[in-house]
């Protein structure tokens, strides 16, 4: 991955969109507010996921009446933590946040992140202390972030999404770190530097429908878990174990003592290919993975820029390891 932006303002909200038109309005109104009311500079930088409303347009319009705002149009809908990947590869600030545009994450909390960044800390993630969603869905995410935790070889904060604020030398590592299958808040405590959480509350959808779907939310929770953990390989291992000693112990049982053992036959050839096809599918998803890794391609492909001064903008123009040297002497003037 590499980085476009220098430091030009002193935060940067990058706000991912995909289908937002029935809520832009409003929240672009709370943003321009909230950036009214902080103490410091800052830009919004939207990033258009591929919309097929009139999201691009209300983003665009407001551009050209705010030039606070600034917009990344992707010429495709790559999903949202490659769309949140492309908005830190173009926020200019000292400090960025990153938050969702649904308004389900409250764009007044911002200044609360940024008095607590201001103490010294480089992460400042927020915490879900309430969902206001239907209870299958809050138990799936309550279950999803602590089995990631307790398989993770690192630790990732429980309850905490994409919602943050970072500092500059956090994006400069998160953007230079190389990897497609990109989850945001994995590679947020990857990164490491000092952290601490802020709790909140999450707030229901003021308008739309939400765009994760079962399937879209079961694709990154397999991101989680198959990047930040080689666990799953070790399941594979120890149920072909479990297996092996289980017709090691049944199997005499069965030739003793059963007249015919034909059911039980049928019964376990099953219960070893259902065990094979579980051990080709976890296999089958690191390999995948690796698939799409030495391909090379981009992690996205940026079709417009508006509001954005500068033309080198346009492109990206440094490659991965010179953004890490440019991290690397930035840390020492910190």
């Amino acid at each position: 991955m590499t980085m476009i932006a220098d430091e030009t303002c002193d935060l940067s909200i990058v706000i991912p969109l995909y289908n937002e038109e029935a809520v832009f309005v409003e929240l672009w109104l709370r943003l321009a507010k909230v950036m009214d009311a902080l103490p410091v500079s800052a830009e919004v930088v939207l990033v258009d996921d591929g919309s097929s409303d009139d999201t691009r347009e209300l983003a665009t319009l407001a551009c050209k009446e705010d030039p606070r705002f600034r917009l990344v149009v992707l010429s495709r809908n790559f999903g949202h933590q490659l769309a949140v990947s492309a908005g830190l590869q173009y926020a200019s600030g000292r400090a960025v946040a990153i938050l969702d545009g649904d308004l389900q994450d409250p764009p007044e909390a911002l200044a609360e992140f940024h008095r607590k960044w201001s103490e010294g800390y480089d992460v400042v993630y927020a915490v879900r202390r309430r969902r206001k969603e239907a209870w299958p869905k809050r138990l799936a995410y309550w279950a999803f972030y602590r089995l990631l935790r307790s398989i993770s070889s690192i630790e990732i904060p429980l309850d905490s999404g994409d919602f943050c604020m970072m500092s500059r030398r956090v994006v400069r590592r998160i953007n230079a770190l190389p990897e497609r299958h990109r989850f945001v808040r994995g590679l947020r405590s990857w990164v490491g530097f000092r952290q601490t959480g802020l709790e909140y509350e999450r707030s229901a959808r003021s308008a739309g429908e939400s765009k994760y779907t079962f399937r879209k939310l079961l694709r990154l929770a397999c991101d989680g878990v198959f990047t930040f953990s080689d666990t799953p390989l070790r399941l594979a291992t120890w149920m072909g174990l479990l297996v092996a000693l289980g017709s090691l112990v049944i199997g005499p049982w069965l030739a003793l003592w059963q007249e015919s053992g034909l059911p039980a036959l049928t019964a376990g050839i099953f219960f070893l290919g259902g065990v094979q096809l579980v051990c080709l599918g976890i296999l089958g998803e690191y390999v995948g993975r690796i698939h799409a890794e030495v391909k090379g391609r981009p992690a996205f492909v940026v079709e417009q820029c508006v509001g954005f001064e500068r033309e080198e903008f346009d492109s990206l123009a440094r490659s991965a390891s010179e953004e890490s040297l440019t991290s690397a002497s930035s840390d020492q003037l910190r």
